[in-house]
This record gives C-alpha cells, structure tokens and sequence, in this order.
C-alpha cells in the first residue's frame, strides 16, 4: 500500500506546472458543483491533485473578501491562515505606521500565510516571517515569490520563542487566538501567550502587538499605545504599539484612515434628544472615545449607559454616522406598527443599543410595505426604553 499522500506533499502538487495550471481553471469554480468538477478533473489529473486544487480553490474564493481578487488567486492559503488574516487594507495601514516610524527591517512573528509580512514587504520594509508550522512556511513562502516579494521576505520556521530579533529594528506579534476548540479568550492561552508577546514587543525599538479588539482596557500595558481599528465600519482588530505614545488611546477608521486620539476627556453631560443622533464607529467606542466624539459635536449622551451622541446641529464627522430624527417615542410595538403602515414604510434599517429587542424579529412583526424608507433605531433614552425614527443625514456645502 503506497505511503499516504502529507499535506506538504498535496502543497508542493499545487506548485508544479500541472498544479499551478488546474487552479488556474477553477477559478470561478462553483463549491456546488464540486462533485461533478472533481469527477471531471480526475479524468485528466491525479485524484490527490485535484482535492488539494479544489480545496486550495474554496480557500482563495473566502481570501478575496481580505485580499482582494487579484492578489487572492495568485497565493496560497491554508484553513486556519484564511480565518487569521490580517486584512489587507489594516496590513498596508500598518506597515504605513512602521513604514513612517523609520522601520527598515522587521521580524514578523507568527505569520501565518504572510499577509502582513506583504503588505510590510510592499513599504520597502525588509521581513523575517517565523512561523512553526511547516505547512503555514511553506505557504508564506509561495506567496512571496507569487507576489515579487522574495527578495524582502525570508521565511523562517522555528518556534518564536526561540528567535533573536535584537537585529531587526521592530518586531510584529500576531499570536494565534484560536485552536481546535475555536476562538481563545484567555490571553495567556494565546499561542504564544500574550504575556510573552508583551515582552518580546518591549524588547525592539519599536513593536506591534496584535490583540483582540474586546480586550479590556485595563489590561492594556501602561507603556503601550492602544489602536482600535475598524474597515468599513466593522471593527478588525486591536493593536499594542511599543516605542511611539505610552498611554494613548486611538482609533483608526479605514478605509478612510480618520484617526482619532483620545484627550481624557470626562463622560459627556446626558441631554434630551436633538434633532440629530450620532452613531460613533466602532472603533471609537471600542477604544473609550465617545466623549471625543461629543465634544466634536458639541453634543451630549442621550443615556449615561448608551454610546448614541446628540445634538440639534448637523456637522460634518468622520468619526460617527449621523441621522435626523423625526420621533422620540417609548417603546411601543404597536404604535411603531401604525407609523410603518400610514407612512408607508417599505424599506426600515433598524439598528439597537441598549434594547432587548432584535431587529429581525422586530422587521418580521412590522410587515414592511410600500414606496418609503426610515432609520428605526431601539434603544435608551434616559433610562426608559424608546424607539427613534428618522433618515440619514449627510450636511451640505
């Protein structure tokens, strides 16, 4: 019986000409189709090479939501290197910030199939990109030399904790937050665990220290910079910055890059609700910036709890969403029913905060119909529940 096939041998199969050449047919494969593909294929190919192009195929489809298309079908993934990316607009923001802080060489450890070594690579920023695992290297490599990089990334597999980067003028940690259970919440469960990241990162000039983005504020280092980072309104990820601000507080929207630092400024001041609500990123309240966000405004909470800004002027943030309201009412599901169906309310985007209610059993119950549009938001106004209804607000000029 011949000895089973690894999946570095299935990996090393993808890179030969025939492999690099059949996963260049699938690309617009249909995973529900796959059995009728894979029956065609095996007409032509080795049955273990077209599991490992069908299964390498699936993985570059989910990779275009990170990577984008075109760098997407030319790498390499592995399962758990999809899930773990960086995405490739918060890697290039990234290496931007190192990029400017006058880095020329970094070690990236634990880097996975090398997405941030690329975008770091792509700054002019020399890579040694250590990882333990075999199978993840050997990706991280192929993706190098897919991409032109091979020459600014070498890939090291060896245990982190055994690597000496006193030569490198930063060091990048990304440990793994997730095993075979799913995700890890306990820091020191990280492989490696946080608090050796922690000091590894204090070891280099200067160092990023990738967390996740629920991470308790107190648990943040004294002598670390905190960044939260949202992508379209989506909150990605935290990061600890070593050798630029102890003590700061930041977020960063992408794709726009507005940054936003905190001042220590006190809670906002509680007010009735103005003609128009602020909804600040994620990324803001994730790092404790609301009461920026207000200041900005010169607006108020409309709940002590509640991270909504109000205010009766419009003005123009890149730090929040604003909409105009029209009703402040308690909450009433059949008062809101009325108002749906004698306005005509066909299209409602309903966002929460502070409600127990959930908006999809909620869009269920009102039976939209008709011509209009609304913003149904479910929340706290003062303590008591309430429902707020009102439109999209963009100013003018």
């Amino acid at each position: 019986m011949p000895a089973p096939i690894t999946p570095l041998d299935a990996f090393a199969a993808l890179l030969t000409d025939e492999g690099r050449a059949l996963l260049d047919g699938l690309r617009d494969y249909d995973p529900s189709q796959e059995l009728a593909t894979a029956t065609r294929l095996r007409r032509e190919h080795p049955a273990e090479l077209v599991s490992a192009a069908l299964g390498q195929a699936r993985l570059r489809q989910r990779a275009v939501a990170k990577f984008g298309a075109e760098d997407a079908y030319r790498m390499f993934f592995t399962p758990n290197g999809v899930e773990q990316a960086t995405r490739a607009s918060v890697a290039l923001h990234r290496a931007r910030r190192f990029e400017a802080l006058g880095v020329r060489s970094l070690a990236d450890l634990c880097c996975g199939n090398g997405g941030d070594a690329i975008a770091l690579a792509r700054a002019g920023i020399s890579v040694l990109a250590v990882d333990r695992d075999p199978l993840t290297c050997e990706v991280a490599r192929a993706n190098a030399e897919a991409l032109g990089l091979a020459d600014l990334i070498e890939v090291r597999c060896a245990d982190v904790t055994d690597v000496d980067t006193s030569a490198y003028d930063a060091v990048f940690v990304d440990p793994a937050r997730r095993g075979g259970r799913g995700r890890i919440f306990d820091p020191e469960a990280y492989s490696p665990p946080l608090s050796w990241a922690i000091e590894a990162a204090r070891s280099a000039p200067r160092a990023a220290l990738k967390i996740a983005p629920g991470v308790p504020h107190e648990a943040v280092p004294d002598d670390a910079e905190a960044e939260w980072i949202s992508d379209g309104g989506d909150v990605k990820e935290a990061v600890l910055w070593f050798g630029t601000g102890p003590g700061t507080r930041r977020a960063t929207l992408l794709p726009g890059g507005a940054s936003l630092v905190g001042r220590g400024l006190p809670d906002p001041a509680v007010r009735p609700v103005g003609r128009y609500l602020y909804e600040p990123d994620g990324a803001v309240i994730r790092a404790h910036l609301v009461a920026e966000v207000a200041e900005e405004l010169d607006g108020g909470l409309i709940d002590e709890t509640i991270a909504y800004v109000t205010s009766d002027e419009l003005r123009a943030t890149d730090h929040a969403a604003a909409y105009e309201i029209t009703d402040v009412l308690p909450f009433n599901l059949k008062k809101l029913k009325a108002i749906v169906r004698e306005r005509g309310i066909g299209v409602a985007v309903i966002k929460k905060r502070g409600s127990a209610v959930e908006p999809e059993e909620l869009r269920k119950k009102l039976k939209l119909a008709g011509p209009n549009t609304s913003v149904i938001v479910l929340t706290r106004v003062a303590g008591a529940p309430a429902m707020l209804l009102g439109r999209p607000a963009r100013p003018t000029g």
